[in-house]
């Protein structure tokens, strides 16, 4: 293990959003200001999940996305600690001597303004700023960011995907939200009835709300990028059913269908809703492939005129 003495960071960074890359950034200024090495710690499974886990929230990203997510912003020291009961039981004093000072070896320590830890959330900044002093580390409070007048956390997010405000939260996460997964077969009814679509099923935590969406789509085994449009909901038009995730590409499709995607929401186009026959849905869906097309053509025209 290093002994390096590092610019730390501590949190759940759950999705890593606007706030957390905010953090991330103070964290490789000041390395690079001391000649530090930058570093984050995060947590698996989620607290709560361990302490009190009928509270435990939707996570937004799984501990290989988050861990991701921070090597993008260019912390690639990342300590994904086990939450464990043992850990919980840790007071705040306990936990900074053991895994801040003598295991990562804290030389800055930065936080946001809400920051608990230890035994039952005893310990805050404040505590925090007090063990530093004691233990030789400096600590550095980073007050919240806002977006567009609203303070951003994952709970926000969570909040504006439930209620299928995509593009709001892509603000908040500084990038859209996506689901991620395999392409499975589905029911075989938009092959032969309206128009054909990829399937996902996904293991998140966190869907947007029933309706129809401007997507973008990715296969994770290639560069390949479709534009596209996505239904999230339970097919109503054919007798409902359980939850599914269809997205149709405005480009054909050349070769074989991807076997694993991820699916970028960018903005809501309309709720879903129950069409008196296949054919009335497919004359829909065209028009919301329409307003898609309208979209990217705008924001492929504004990309421009901001390059110029």
């Amino acid at each position: 293990m290093s002994t390096a003495r590092t610019v730390l960071t501590i949190g759940n960074f759950d999705g890593v959003h606007a706030g957390h890359r905010h953090l991330l950034r103070c964290v490789l200024e000041l390395a690079r200001e001391h000649g530090l090495t930058p570093a984050a710690l995060t947590f698996d499974p989620h607290p709560t999940k361990v302490v009190a886990p009928d509270r435990a929230p939707r996570l937004l990203s799984t501990i290989d996305e988050r861990v991701a997510l921070i090597h993008e912003q260019g912390v690639k020291d990342v300590t994904v600690l086990p939450f464990t009961r043992e850990l919980a039981m840790l007071f705040p004093h306990e936990f900074v001597e053991r895994i801040v000072v003598n295991q990562l070896h804290a030389r800055f320590v930065l936080v946001g303004s809400n920051f608990h830890f230890g035994h039952k959330k005893s310990g805050n900044v404040d505590t925090l700023a007090e063990l530093g002093q004691r233990f030789g580390f400096e600590t550095h409070v980073i007050p919240a960011v806002c977006k567009r007048g609203r303070a951003v956390s994952s709970s926000a997010i969570r909040k504006l995907i439930d209620a299928g405000d995509v593009a709001m939260a892509g603000r908040l996460l500084e990038r859209p939200y996506a689901l991620s997964g395999e392409v499975v077969h589905g029911h075989g009814i938009g092959s032969k009835q309206t128009v054909p679509t990829l399937n996902l099923k996904t293991a998140a935590e966190v869907i947007p709300a029933k309706g129809v969406y401007i997507t973008c789509t990715r296969d994770l085994d290639s560069a390949t990028v479709w534009e596209s449009i996505t239904n999230v909901g339970n097919r109503p038009t054919f007798g409902g059913g359980e939850l599914s995730i269809e997205t149709f590409l405005l480009a054909p499709l050349h070769g074989p269908a991807p076997a694993r995607i991820s699916v970028e929401f960018l903005r809501r186009v309309r709720e879903e809703r129950t069409f008196e026959s296949a054919a009335a849905l497919k004359e829909q869906i065209l028009r919301d492939v329409g307003r898609a097309q309208t979209f990217f053509r705008r924001l492929k025209a504004c990309s421009k005129q901001a390059a110029g």
